[in-house]
């Protein structure tokens, strides 16, 4: 279904049901990394009467060659982190690269070794040692160079030759890269590379730049990291939107 088809249905729903609608712009699936090994330490010591809280973490994250997988190293020896307590660390790095440090995304390509800590015999807890290991990595993240990378998409656009010119540099304004143009009897073809977050609304674009006679399909190619200018804009619109959210949980 494009997004002409999503208008229609949207437009049918406001009209013939009195249904009050909301649309945007789809999510695109972000990931996080880093760009250096960082180092983390962190303590959680809480007292309020009676039992409290105490963890104290040590290690180090990196970067990983390979986007689609993450790793947790467990090199704690001599029993300064009870063996009971690991799984508690693990699990607060699993639950930490499902959201990320960023914009809420999940984080790939990164090693987290933990090498040492202390515990408390009393004070010492499964919460303790999550809330420790939680904050030393977003300690670390922050620390590490991050990154978002996000999903590019190949373009393959099929118009009428006289107007190729204003679909290539349509696709130019999207800050698409043109890697093949194929001339086939009367019509272009046309094939890219393009961030699908700079893809969106193009059907309607196309349709405009070619009087309705252009088509175009695209297929995931790959992530790779976003400009720094660009990653500026996508983490003050998330703040932005985070921010309506909480609004209206208020």
């Amino acid at each position: 279904m494009g997004e002409l088809h999503l208008d229609i249905y949207l437009e049918r729903m406001r009209r013939e049901y009195n249904c009050k609608t909301k649309s945007g712009r789809p999510k695109v699936n972000f990931r996080e990394i880093i760009n250096k090994k960082t180092r983390f330490e962190y303590t959680h010591k809480k007292q309020s009467g009676g039992s409290g809280q105490y963890a104290k973490v040590i290690g180090y994250i990196e970067p990983l060659d390979d986007y689609s997988k993450n790793e947790f190293v467990n090199q704690v020896t001599g029993g300064t982190i009870p063996t009971n307590y690991i799984p508690s660390c693990e699990k607060a790095y699993k639950e930490a690269i499902k959201k990320g440090f960023i914009i809420n995304h999940p984080i790939v390509g990164m090693r987290v070794v933990l090498q040492d800590g202390a515990y408390h015999e009393v004070d010492s807890s499964d919460l303790a040692f999550r809330i420790a290991m939680t904050n030393g990595l977003a300690q670390a993240f922050a620390k590490a160079i991050p990154q978002l990378i996000e999903p590019i998409m190949t373009v393959e656009v099929t118009c009428p030759i006289e107007y190729q010119m204003p679909v290539t540099a349509g696709l130019g304004k999207r800050q698409a890269i043109i890697s093949d143009t194929e001339i086939h009897d009367d019509y272009a073809v046309i094939s890219a590379e393009c961030s699908l977050n700079d893809m969106f609304g193009y059907s309607n674009d196309l349709r405009s730049q070619t009087q309705g006679k252009g088509e175009f399909s695209m297929e995931y190619f790959e992530h790779r990291p976003v400009l720094p200018s660009k990653q500026n804009d996508i983490v003050e619109e998330y703040k932005k939107l985070a921010e309506e959210e909480a609004k209206l949980l208020q």
